[in-house]
């Protein structure tokens, strides 16, 4: 089983890691475009303000360009541990056992808009680079992307399931995936689209399932495991899940 998480925008400093080493990637078929985005992000970092306009920050976010400025040569920590916010805090990898963390690594994978898709284990600097920019030279992340990322994940012949939200599953489609959506409902019953139950349940069933003593290797699975782990799910098509919050 391969889980697909979105990024965070916010992510931990530092990193007890050597610097960035694309030949100790997972997926090293992707590391010719991933130099091309590194060597374009890190070269735009050194216009300050170009880099804050491409990457949609404030000027009191400059310290986000800098981490781009030093991307080949910050220290790096497991991916898993790099990305923060609602959804990684969920996931709490640090109360997993050490056997539920090495499933965590072999069965979890992030969306990355400069990396493409990394693993638990492959270790990265603290960057800033969204899923919806454009880098000068290079044109929208999707075009760079999409033709050279989806054959990997096409590839995959374990079960696929699609936590990303949309400007990084806009990146490469997944033929089979189980798509995965957050609702909310009220007492009428009426239900809606609410991003921080979105980020923080998703986060939750990363969570089972990669906790699961067995690998989940079908939409039934899935489906069990989220209902052991206290989860409402429903299955809205034949590979589309709801999960269901009340409140």
């Amino acid at each position: 089983m391969l889980v697909l998480l979105p990024p965070s925008e916010t992510k931990s400093a530092g990193g007890s890691g050597a610097p960035l080493d694309l030949d100790g990637f997972s997926h090293s078929e992707l590391n010719g475009t991933r130099q091309r985005l590194a060597d374009a992000l890190s070269t735009l970092a050194g216009d300050v303000p170009a880099s804050l306009d491409v990457l949609g920050l404030s000027e009191r976010q400059a310290e986000e360009v800098q981490r781009n400025a030093e991307l080949w040569d910050s220290p790096t920590a497991p991916a898993l541990e790099r990305y923060t916010g609602v959804l990684y805090d969920a996931l709490d990898l640090r109360s997993l056992s050490a056997v539920e963390r090495k499933q965590a690594d072999s069965r979890l994978a992030v969306a990355s808009a400069l990396f493409g898709i990394v693993h638990g284990t492959d270790a990265i600097p603290a960057y800033r680079l969204s899923g919806g920019c454009a880098l000068p030279g290079l044109g929208t992340l999707r075009s760079v992307w999409r033709p050279v990322l989806e054959p990997v994940l096409a590839a995959a012949d374990d079960l696929v399931v699609d936590l990303r939200s949309g400007a990084y599953a806009a990146l490469a489609k997944v033929p089979g995936a189980v798509e995965v959506r957050v609702l909310s409902e009220d007492a009428t019953g009426k239900r809606k689209v609410v991003s921080h139950h979105n980020k923080a349940h998703k986060g939750k069933l990363a969570r089972a399932l990669t906790r699961s003593p067995e690998e989940p290797e079908s939409v039934e699975d899935v489906l069990d495991v989220a209902r052991d782990a206290g989860l409402q799910v429903e299955r809205e098509a034949d590979r589309k899940l709801c999960v269901v919050v009340h409140g």
